[in-house]
């Protein structure tokens, strides 16, 4: 017997549930980073942790009884969270919500000593995945990227990793300042050797990209920052799927590498266009609400105004706007075709009211771009280099 229908209603259900928590301090800003992140030397953790946990009740109203597939603590650097402050959000996570059976909690950490002493306790507290962010594995290029650990720091943080968690992810930057098609590929072979002594079951492995209104936007522009070609860096992007596939962690999502099975699967509640909510300085959510309405929510992005929004009214959201159908298939679409599963056509048809242009998709196939199989539309190897135009085409 085959399934019900899914309402538009109950579309979320697809991608699953997920709380994303913000925390937004650093001890210094990355020249590339463009994310809400700030310096602050001094944090007043109580009072971080009230307001979290208030604002986390304050999703809780919005959203009914459901229970949650995934936490994520990203940021800003989560690692210097006091692990107490950690433990109480997964606490009250599970207080409001309830956890799924197997609930995945990621914890996003710089490999510096100090963060990684750190590692035990935030396993104790509940989290159960770590997401490192090594970024580089040569000296030289950590210091011009901002970052401050060592590789040796590095490698002595992912042996801390391994034995306290059963799965860690490593986040590495290709497509460097000079870095050199043969210098990524011996890159990369150390990491995987990495991977290959336990533990490590994930890679999140991103191109440099220069964003407007950061150091390194600002040294571009000025002529004095340089970055490989574009075709060097297709290059690098094609070595890289080549060698992890041989690794055994081949792509499930354009930038992200996975052993079968270990996908994060916070982030295929975003790209499988679940519902999350996100708490904290300038998180975004998507909620669908009891009456079935899916709601977009922001909340203030100043660390300040945020903390003083909650103090005032428990909660800081500055915009809690409705996604109607057809925007929400066009979201899907959006975010499923970067996954190497693709699209599910009937979801897209029953969000939109109308298909997916069919000359369009057999135009893309007959360029070699997507395939088509079971009614499940997905970008090929090929397409997914230049994925932009074929979203725009099937968009359009």
């Amino acid at each position: 017997m085959s399934a019900p229908p899914v309402t538009v209603g109950a579309d979320w259900q697809a991608g699953g549930f997920g709380l994303y928590i913000h925390w937004p301090f650093c001890l210094a800003k990355c020249p590339y980073c463009d994310f809400n992140s700030h310096v602050s030397r001094t944090v007043d953790h109580a009072a971080w942790r009230k307001a979290l946990i208030a604002e986390m009740r304050h999703m809780r109203e919005l959203t009914g009884p459901r229970a949650l597939d995934t936490v994520f603590f990203g940021g800003g650097t989560p690692s210097l969270m006091e692990p107490a402050t950690v433990a109480a959000l997964i606490d009250e996570a599970g207080r409001l919500w309830g956890l799924a059976g197997g609930a995945e909690i990621t914890l996003e950490a710089n490999p510096t000593s100090v963060e990684a002493g750190k590692f035990g306790d935030y396993a104790a507290a509940g989290v159960n995945r770590l997401s490192l962010g090594v970024q580089a594995l040569d000296d030289a290029d950590l210091k011009a990227l901002g970052r401050m650990h060592s590789v040796a720091e590095a490698e002595a943080a992912f042996d801390i990793a391994r034995a306290a968690f059963t799965r860690v992810s490593f986040d590495l930057i290709y497509a460097r300042m000079g870095q050199t098609v043969a210098a990524w590929e011996a890159e990369l072979a150390r990491a995987m050797t990495m991977a290959a002594m336990g533990a490590v079951d994930h890679f999140s492995l991103y191109q440099l990209t220069i964003e407007p209104g950061t150091r390194f936007g600002e040294l571009y522009d000025l002529g004095k920052l340089k970055v490989p070609e574009d075709e060097v860096a297709a290059e690098m992007y094609e070595l890289t799927q080549t060698m992890t596939a041989a690794a055994g962690l081949p792509a499930y999502e354009v930038s992200n590498h996975a052993r079968p099975g270990a996908q994060s699967r916070h982030n295929l509640v975003y790209w499988r266009y679940g519902d999350y909510a996100g708490i904290g300085p300038g998180a975004h959510g998507r909620l669908t609400l009891p009456n079935g309405q899916r709601m977009a929510t922001v909340t203030a992005r100043a660390p300040g105004d945020w903390l003083a929004a909650v103090g005032k009214k428990g909660h800081a959201v500055v915009e809690k706007t409705p996604v109607a159908p057809d925007d929400q298939a066009t979201e899907y679409m959006l975010m499923a075709m970067r996954l190497a599963e693709g699209a599910d056509l009937a979801r897209y048809r029953r969000l939109a009211g109308v298909p997916v242009d069919a000359a369009r998709i057999a135009g893309l196939a007959g360029d070699g771009l997507v395939r088509l199989t079971d009614d499940r539309l997905a970008a090929t190897a090929r397409g997914r280099i230049v994925l932009n135009r074929v979203l725009a085409e099937l968009l359009a």
